[in-house]
């Protein structure tokens, strides 16, 4: 048992968590992209380019995303002209997103600053891979 913070490893994940969104906030800041929007945008030009133009609950599922904040990020998104959503033939109550060129060039410029960004961040680390193998477990839960 934790008797004091930094013997808390969720405590310490709380402010680590805290100083990395801070970070890559301000890095996304000059595109005028919130962390969300960002998340989103990226998820949807990854799946675009890998063939699937997904619905919004499975972009939701991809991204790790409340659904109907999804959404209401996703029209924020369109209104930017970064994203549209089609019917989907085979269920017309459906949206089917996809990334426009505007957006592409906006998620591919993005993932490049935070990619950036979480270099800068996560170089106080001794050893990155060791990181994300102790990561990827708790991020499958």
């Amino acid at each position: 048992m934790a008797h004091q913070p930094d013997e808390s490893p969720g405590f310490l994940l709380w402010h680590v968590t805290l100083r990395w969104q801070r970070e890559i906030a301000a890095a996304l800041a000059p595109l005028d992209l919130t962390h969300v929007q960002f998340v989103l945008l990226a998820s949807a030009w990854w799946l675009n380019q890998a063939g699937e133009a997904p619905r919004q609950h499975a972009l939701a599922a991809h991204a790790g995303t409340d659904v109907k904040m999804t959404s209401q990020v996703l029209q924020k998104l369109e209104d930017k002209g970064l994203l549209e959503r089609e019917v989907d033939p085979s269920d017309t109550r459906a949206k089917l997103l996809r990334v426009t060129d505007k957006g592409a060039a906006l998620a591919e410029r993005a993932v490049e600053v935070v990619e950036s960004a979480d270099a800068a961040f996560f170089a106080a680390t001794p050893d990155a891979k060791t990181l994300l193998s102790l990561l990827r477990p708790l991020a499958a839960r």
